[in-house]
């Protein structure tokens, strides 16, 4: 992060140069944060699709490694992690 800057050594012209930046670039985050949610609900919904498929088709959709897994986090124990 950057160093805020000492505000009374700048001129009013400089003042709202970096209000002007800081605007831009707070807008171009936004608009970056806005496709990445995007993109999220997107594989969700994928994922959601491939999920009601399995239940349709017969096929587990939970299987006992990932009840043994919540079980561990419910309890709140953390899950091993593998060796890396």
């Amino acid at each position: 992060m950057d160093t805020f800057p000492d505000l009374g050594s700048m001129s009013d012209s400089e003042l709202k140069d970096l209000i002007r930046q800081l605007a831009e670039e707070e807008t171009d985050i936004s608009y970056r944060r806005r496709i990445l949610h995007g993109k999220i609900d997107i594989l969700r919904a994928e994922l959601v699709n491939r999920l009601r498929n399995k239940h349709e088709g017969g096929e587990e959709v939970i299987s006992g490694e990932d009840l043994a897994r919540l079980t561990e986090i419910l309890a709140g124990r953390q899950p091993e992690s593998p060796a890396g």
